[in-house]
């Protein structure tokens, strides 16, 4: 589960880590407010104006601005807020802003010059351990300068039955070239950052960048929070912090209801049970040709109700050519998945694109002959490779 900005920046302040601060906004007047009240809380006489969604790559599509005065302020906010931000991780259509976070400006001038690093901390899946990736080359794409300069990039593996260690912390800090009060104030980052990781359950942290402040604070001007939604039932308050409007619709329809559903950009609708399956039939579309438009699983009860569901959540989508069904009939016999294909079929009474049923297990060929003395335009396969032919025939 994802995280707004602000909502990553509390989080990480509730575990000592220190952040830019801001206030959320909806609207131009808000915003305005905002902004006064942080010149009072913090001193700041420049505000940056920040889109509030689930996309990195705000700045480049124009959903970070900095205003230098309260009509800046307004004006930008009632720019961003309502727009559709169109940014290298969103779709061609963008999202559409429903608020801003008006922020303090945190690189004043003072001694030392501002420097930005990247930091990360995430699941290295090759060895089960924890690692904080981090970098003296903040403010740009972790993805860049992996490619671009590779020896600029840095991990640090953890220990589970240690954890960070001071040492390890200290590390870190000297590797991005940090001494006195920067280096001091970033070892406390570190352990902060970690701990909050950690306590969260979260799957990862992205700060970019770390700011080193003139004045050598090191703060967090950027969040990206990702959660384990499998650990949620531990963080009550935690799953209350989930933005619906930042999720695909449909995808928010099928949890509402048990279904594992995930959108793709296909023409071939799929409905599976089991999620093995599920992967060996969206590559089995691809070899006839066609491209998954989704995945569903819809586990072991595939009743009309929940056949019925599945249906209406894969026609939702107008890129749809043709629907696969593949049931392994194991826990569920083939005969009743067949019968509630029909039932659904005939309940809803306006699916308009050909659909493929491949019911495989217990009682399958009864399932075939319900199937095809149904008199419903459903074709019937036994076999894989029959499936993928009529796939590919009604992609023809």
């Amino acid at each position: 589960m994802n995280l707004h900005e602000y909502q990553g920046k509390e989080m990480l302040a509730s575990f000592g880590v220190r952040i830019q601060r801001g206030i959320v906004a909806t609207t131009p007047a808000e915003a305005v407010a905002a902004a006064k009240k942080l010149t009072e809380d913090t001193g700041t006489g420049w505000h940056v104006i920040k889109a509030q969604v689930h996309a990195g790559g705000r700045g480049k599509g124009g959903g970070v601005k900095l205003a230098k005065n309260l009509e800046q302020v307004e004006e930008i906010a009632g720019q961003i807020i309502g727009m559709n931000l169109v940014t290298p991780q969103t779709s061609a259509e963008g999202k559409k802003v429903h608020q801003v976070l008006i922020a303090e400006d945190v690189y004043y001038p003072g001694d030392n010059e501002p420097e930005e690093y990247y930091m990360s901390v995430l699941l290295n899946r090759a060895t089960g351990r924890n690692m904080i990736m981090y970098s003296t080359e903040g403010g740009m794409d972790i993805e860049t300068v992996a490619e671009e300069t590779p020896h600029l990039i840095f991990t640090e593996e953890i220990n589970p039955s240690t954890g960070l260690l001071p040492f390890q912390a200290r590390k870190i800090a000297f590797n991005l070239g940090l001494s006195g009060t920067a280096f001091k104030e970033m070892t406390k980052f570190v352990a902060s950052l970690y701990k909050a990781y950690v306590e969260t359950d979260s799957s990862l942290f992205e700060i970019n960048p770390v700011l080193k402040t003139s004045d050598d604070k090191i703060m967090a001007v950027d969040s990206k929070v990702t959660l384990d939604e499998n650990a949620l039932y531990r963080h009550k308050d935690l799953a209350a912090l989930r933005d619906e409007r930042e999720e695909n619709a449909v995808e928010v329809e099928a949890k509402a209801v048990g279904l594992n559903y995930v959108d793709l950009d296909g023409n071939v609708g799929c409905m599976v049970n089991g999620a093995g399956l599920a992967m060996a039939t969206m590559d089995l579309i691809k070899q006839a040709g066609g491209e998954p438009a989704n995945f569903l699983d819809v586990g072991g009860t595939a009743d009309a109700e929940r056949v019925e569901i599945a249906f209406k959540l894969i026609l939702k989508d107008p890129n749809v050519k043709a629907i696969l069904v593949n049931i392994f009939g194991g826990i569920v016999r083939c005969d009743r998945v067949a019968q509630g294909i029909i039932d659904a079929y005939k309940n809803m009474g306006d699916i308009t694109v050909p659909i493929i049923v491949r019911l495989q297990g217990t009682n399958a060929d009864i399932a075939k002959e319900l199937i095809d003395n149904s008199g419903l335009d459903v074709q019937s396969a036994i076999e894989f490779q029959e499936a993928a032919d009529k796939v590919q025939a009604v992609l023809a």
